[in-house]
């Protein structure tokens, strides 16, 4: 994936490390910084369908002049430095958030989520969701204390022989070229031709080796640890600075309520994890 215009969503209660950190992968790609600052509503106190509060009014009143203020703040911070960029804002309801991001996410080629917003337990499931499901291009999910970039030196890929995971792969193939290694990890493969194949890995690898790609294959059993568990230890013995996977092999709503790989590995992932479905 070739990145020439990046998104960063920027939560109105932030610091400016995410932002910061998203200059720096911009510089670096030499590609444009599209920011969002985004705020979410708080719902009418009392419920919705019920009488307004003054006090409810003054609240969105703050909220609005918060986000103009951040808006303001991140423009000076821009404006400092030598890249192309733009910045808009959104004041959303949750209930419209997913699709308000997934809007803006669509016209760009990577949508990067910083640690900052990732420590918002109030936005972060919303914006998210809005960034997998309503848009096409892959996500870029870099933790706290972690430098975002598209250079990659180890890569893990997390292999499951679904469309996800292909996709996810074909969106990093810029990335997966450039590496020096790259690791495709499976997790307690089930060997068939319908499935992972007679020889699992073997498949992806070969394809992935066509591209020119230096990649081997890791085999990994799990030993009844849950995968994304025995996936993060894989990542940090090889010294991966970049986790390629796809998301949600089973229903959003399953993964949500009883969790799963992709849930655990946006809310633990040790280090920075592109993803798409």
């Amino acid at each position: 994936m070739q990145a020439k215009t990046i998104l960063s969503i920027i939560g109105v209660n932030q610091n400016d490390d995410d932002l910061h950190s998203a200059i720096e992968l911009c510089r670096e790609s030499k590609a444009h910084l599209s920011v969002l600052v985004t705020a979410l509503a708080a719902p009418p106190i009392g419920g919705y369908g019920e009488v307004t509060s003054t006090a409810w009014i003054e609240e969105r009143e703050r909220e609005t002049e918060q986000l103009s203020l951040k808006v303001a703040a991140a423009k000076t911070i821009l404006q400092s430095d030598d890249i192309s960029f733009d910045v808009a804002s959104v004041f959303t309801e949750y209930g419209w958030a997913e699709n308000e991001i997934g809007e803006r996410a669509r016209y760009v080629d990577l949508t990067l989520i910083g640690g900052g917003l990732l420590a918002l337990d109030d936005m972060r499931r919303e914006i998210l969701n809005g960034a997998l499901f309503q848009s096409p291009a892959p996500i870029l999910v870099v933790p706290k204390g972690h430098a975002a970039s598209l250079r990659p030196k180890t890569v893990l890929i997390a292999w499951d022989s679904r469309n996800e995971a292909s996709q996810a792969v074909r969106a990093a193939m810029e990335q997966l070229t450039a590496a020096d290694n790259v690791s495709v990890a499976i997790v307690d493969p089930h060997a068939s031709t319908h499935s992972s194949g007679e020889e699992p890995g073997a498949d992806v690898a070969a394809f992935l080796a066509r591209h020119g790609v230096r990649v081997s294959v890791n085999v990994l059993a799990s030993g009844g640890r849950a995968v994304a568990d025995v996936l993060r230890q894989h990542a940090t013995d090889i010294g991966a600075d970049l986790i390629v996977m796809g998301a949600y092999g089973h229903s959003r709503v399953r993964e949500w309520i009883f969790g799963g790989v992709t849930r655990s590995m946006l809310e633990q992932t040790a280090v920075p994890l592109m993803m798409t479905r």
